[in-house]
């Protein structure tokens, strides 16, 4: 049975807003009501769609009273796609919004007496991604949709031309529909697994060289020389195509093989002044400018004199474990993924660094046995995924007891999670600042300093 405040609409005045682009009002009995597209300050019409015990949702109407910090969004396809969430506020608004996020989750999740000292914007807000993965969905009969998720389903939205990728990754996508539609390739439906392009995957450099990997529901595609033909025509600097085979059923983007269709199956970037080589699914930070700034945030906090023994957990292709390199004693990196460990020893190697060592581990098993050694690194740094640490690895770090923790997070309600627990094996944040890698969506990175209380 539907809630009889279904459909109702009221009038609402804001008086908050989530990083994710969501106004926060009140209805007239008190009940808490988030609305999608309000922002701080304004009064909206609105349309209720979802009502719960402790809150609802609803649809903005019409803006009655609008806010100093509304723009209009530049993007065709925004709100429906969900690849942003915050293209209708200014930017200054936007980063005020992601401050208070973090200060906000140390507060009520950790009960820290912590704040960001402070956000450092990005200087570009367009074009900034070095890596896409478009999804692919729709049909043959009904078409062929090219772009992201609309936010909170798996319902793809074309999106031919997206303004937080270069142009060269936008003309792969359509390079890629277009042949899918001259030839009667059909998109992977998740529904019953049948179909067989599944996503689009983009690497761009600093230098404009590109490498483009098709993940398919298998082995073989039809057509496979004219699909190279048409990516060699159109897509500028194309380096390499890279078939990638994932037929599971799994809403992971990459199976576990390979096959280089034409031209080579990786490329180089540089960061911090150092090189790098990126396979497919090798991690890198998709904003290569404010990356820069994160990890020298990073390195400052690590406040190394040369001497150090560092541990990265999470390493990747060994981007932050290079860094710290440059003033380490020795660095130890770990990581789960094989080919991102094979890209990190040759990365160490091409950039001449001799005390950067690294092995193919899980971060929770790989600081256990270290630990289990008897290793003492000086300095620890993390950075995990969006989960956050395990108790595995956060016990693993007490036991080694390094003297500083430097944690670079992506999420800050696990962070500050994290930091709770850290706290009490006897690590202090002591430090934090946030780093805006992701304009125009509401995730934001954090880097925090932690230090071992003297006992």
């Amino acid at each position: 049975m539907s809630h009889p405040l279904k459909n109702t609409e009221h009038i609402v005045t804001f008086t908050g807003c989530t990083s994710a682009g969501e106004g926060v009002g009140h209805l007239e009995d008190g009940l808490t009501v988030f609305v999608r597209g309000g922002l701080t300050g304004e009064t909206c019409r609105i349309s209720l769609m979802k009502i719960s015990k402790r809150c609802a949702w609803g649809r903005l109407l019409e803006v009655l009273a609008p806010s100093p910090a509304r723009m209009a969004p530049d993007c065709p396809h925004y709100p429906k796609c969900g690849g942003c969430q915050l293209r209708h506020l200014s930017y200054e608004e936007e980063l005020r919004l992601k401050t208070e996020r973090v200060n906000d989750a140390f507060q009520h999740i950790g009960g820290l007496p912590l704040h960001i000292d402070c956000i450092h914007g990005a200087k570009e807000i367009i074009g900034y991604r070095n890596k896409v993965q478009f999804p692919v969905g729709g049909s043959l009969t009904e078409g062929i949709r090219v772009g992201f998720y609309r936010q909170r389903s798996h319902d793809v939205i074309d999106a031919p031309c997206c303004l937080l990728q270069p142009e060269s990754c936008n003309a792969a996508g359509r390079i890629v529909r277009s042949w899918m539609e001259q030839f009667g390739v059909p998109p992977y439906r998740e529904m019953d697994g049948s179909g067989l392009i599944r996503h689009i995957f983009c690497r761009v450099n600093r230098e404009g060289q590109v490498l483009v990997c098709i993940v398919a529901n298998g082995k073989v595609l039809p057509h496979e020389g004219e699909l190279v033909s048409a990516l060699r025509n159109g897509v500028d600097r194309l380096i390499g195509v890279v078939l990638n085979v994932n037929t599971r059923d799994t809403n992971v983007i990459l199976g576990g093989s390979y096959r280089t269709l034409w031209g080579q199956d990786f490329l180089y970037d540089s960061l911090c002044g150092l090189s790098f080589r990126l396979s497919v699914p090798s991690f890198f930070q998709v904003n290569r400018d404010q990356a820069e700034v994160l990890y020298g945030r990073a390195l400052e906090f690590a406040r190394l004199s040369g001497e150090e023994t560092v541990l990265d957990l999470y390493c990747g292709t060994g981007t932050i474990s290079l860094v710290m390199a440059k003033r380490a004693g020795r660095v130890l990196g770990a990581e789960i993924v094989p080919e991102a460990i094979e890209d990190a020893k040759e990365n160490a190697a091409r950039n001449g660094f001799s005390n950067a060592e690294f092995f193919c581990a899980d971060a929770g098993a790989a600081a256990d046995e270290l630990a289990r050694r008897g290793l003492r690194p000086e300095v620890i740094s993390v950075d995990p995924p969006r989960k956050g640490l395990s108790l595995q690895v956060i016990d693993a770090i007490s036991r080694m007891a390094p003297d500083r923790v430097v944690y670079v997070s992506c999420d800050p309600g696990t962070l500050a999670r994290d930091l709770k627990i850290l706290a009490e094996r006897g690590y202090q944040a002591v430090r934090a600042e946030a780093v805006d890698l992701f304009p125009r969506t509401g995730h934001v990175e954090t880097v925090v300093l932690l230090s071992r209380e003297s006992k």
